[in-house]
């Protein structure tokens, strides 16, 4: 495996941080740290470019981390934070002349077709994204003669996915992981994984919930992400961390390097 780059092109929660008409101390921080887009990342490996997650900020992220290049768009699940920028695609579209490859489970795949239904019609309007669409399951797939292993991820109800790559992982929106998916987070470099808030929450891991899997686990690094507001300023939640946990923040570049 080539060494390789993690960009959090977002670390938020599904509203982003600050809130709209929220006036408490995250908010209102002058701590850019504390600033957060919709959560995805950024896996550059070699001269190969993957992106985990499509949000509604997506545009404004590849302006920032300058992307010129994506070579896929992996989606964890269909929840309109993780799919809502699909289409601004299209620039990609236009500089590279291709499809953008979207690999995703099959309900998700069918949620797309309905919420975009416009990008799928047999009579397309001029100018529409063009994608192609790539069923997976929980069994690891390639792309690009790379190796990614799906790790199923309870959200809820609702089974989503997170993926390793090499001695990397990112997990996000998750509440529950079995122990059979857990195994697959053995010897990693690097885990991401989310943490929403100090209390407790249905449907994401709190932050206390984050750190025993991460303990459970024992990555050599982690970095937390998909963080709400409710968490607390980010210096200040910082230093209550264990050593080897992180919280993650827009823009930060982490560099994984080969075994």
């Amino acid at each position: 495996m080539q060494n390789m780059k993690v960009t959090f092109l977002g670390t938020a929660t599904s509203i982003g941080v600050p809130v709209i008409a929220c006036d408490c101390p995250v908010c209102t921080s002058e701590n850019p740290k504390d600033n957060r887009l919709r959560s995805s990342v950024l896996i550059e490996i070699g001269e190969h470019n993957f992106v985990v997650d499509c949000g509604p900020d997506f545009r404004f992220q590849m302006l920032r981390a300058k992307v010129k290049r994506v070579d896929a768009i992996l989606l964890t699940h269909e929840h309109r934070d993780h799919v809502a920028g699909l289409d601004d695609v299209r620039g990609f579209n236009y500089s590279l002349k291709r499809d953008m490859p979207i690999y995703c489970e099959q309900r998700v795949i069918e949620n797309l077709k309905k919420d975009f239904s416009y990008i799928f019609s047999d009579k397309k309007y001029q100018g529409v994204p063009e994608l192609s669409l790539h069923f997976i399951e929980n069994a690891t797939f390639s792309i690009n003669g790379l190796e990614f292993v799906p790790i199923r991820v309870m959200h809820h109800k609702l089974g989503i996915l997170g993926f390793r790559l090499g001695d990397f992982a990112y997990i996000t929106d998750g509440s529950f992981i079995a122990d059979e998916e857990l195994e697959k987070l053995t010897n990693l470099k690097v885990l991401v994984l989310n943490a929403l808030r100090l209390t407790s929450h249905f449907s994401h891991f709190s932050l206390e919930e984050a750190i025993a899997i991460i303990e459970k686990v024992k990555p050599e690094k982690a970095y937390l992400t998909h963080i709400s507001h409710l968490l607390g300023m980010h210096n200040v939640i910082s230093k209550t961390l264990p050593q080897n946990i992180h919280l993650a923040y827009d823009g930060l570049e982490v560099e994984i390097e080969k075994a």
